[in-house]
């Protein structure tokens, strides 16, 4: 059984500038060079949403995730993007336990919006958990193939 992360929510202005460096340098980790998916990490989308951020009880950043207002990616829906879990703490359910908290802040913060993502197709099983349904055909988004998913407000 995993243990329990403590969780943070807050708008871009809530980062100190040690937690921002953090965060980013957890992004760069995984997305840039684990994944070698080159793209704009850094895309002015990070200023719009809230952060989600798992520490364990040392502080250590292990889960992270953003949460994205409607309008600002999709027109009637809220998002969550760049889920990542830090590679030494993967295997022990924190990924159930990262999803579950971006779900319930997108809908305590978005009431009544639907919830889309882009899932690697490798992950897409973890979500369809959460009430995830695939949108989209797999298509290639930084050299790793994607699918689109939405959650409606009725998914338990």
């Amino acid at each position: 059984m995993a243990s329990l992360l403590q969780w943070q929510c807050h708008p871009f202005e809530g980062f100190t500038p040690h937690a921002l460096y953090e965060m980013l340098q957890l992004r760069d980790r995984v997305f840039v060079l684990e994944q070698q998916s080159i793209y704009g990490d850094v895309d002015g989308i990070d200023l719009h949403c809230h952060h989600l951020l798992g520490r364990d009880d040392q502080g250590r950043l292990l889960g992270y995730a953003r949460l994205i207002a409607p309008g600002v990616k999709y027109p009637d829906a809220t998002a969550i993007g760049r889920v990542v879990l830090e590679p030494a703490a993967r295997g022990k359910g924190l990924g159930n336990q990262l999803l579950a908290e971006a779900v319930a802040h997108s809908l305590r913060l978005y009431p009544g919006a639907p919830i889309m993502l882009s899932a690697q197709t490798a992950a897409q099983g973890l979500y369809e958990r959460f009430g995830f349904v695939a949108v989209s055909a797999p298509y290639d988004d930084g050299g790793i193939l994607h699918v689109d998913m939405r959650r409606s407000t009725l998914a338990a």
